[in-house]
């Protein structure tokens, strides 16, 4: 049986949404000190809607096809809709991981969570931050 999937082959062979936006609404950078992949998300906002959206990954196959997939999963959607894209969405989009690379689905989900967040806070949009982490650890939450 293949390691990976045809889907992830494709998506790491032909990356969709590859580059960088110039003024971007939004840009989310997270990275994963341990495998060392990087990726980077820009957003381009109108109207709540993405209407635009790039990124720019330094890592391994599935990392590259993980931020593929998310970004074409979250083109031309509300923002509430790309706030609610899980790693497990982004798993099965890809018709499966292996089980050492599912942490890479997880780095797209929270780059494009950090890419959203950066868009609130530059334009002072009230959020509730229970969207992005555990606000128990956080000492800027109010909860």
């Amino acid at each position: 049986m293949a390691l990976y999937s045809e889907k992830v082959m494709d998506h790491f062979r032909n990356p969709r949404n590859v580059g960088v936006i110039e003024n971007a609404d939004g840009v989310g950078e997270v990275g994963n000190a341990k495998c060392g992949d990087i990726m980077k998300i820009y957003l381009k906002i109108e109207n709540d809607v993405i209407v635009d959206v790039k990124f720019e990954t330094f890592g391994c196959g599935s990392a590259i096809a993980s931020s593929s997939m998310a970004t074409e999963m979250i083109k031309g959607k509300p923002i509430s809709e790309a706030l609610g894209l899980t790693n497990k969405a982004v798993t099965e989009a890809l018709d499966g991981l292996p089980a050492q690379k599912i942490h890479c689905s997880v780095l797209a989900e929270e780059a494009v969570k950090s890419a959203v967040k950066d868009y609130y806070d530059k334009n002072g949009i009230i959020y509730d931050c229970k969207l992005f982490h555990d606000c128990a650890t956080c000492e800027h939450c109010h909860h």
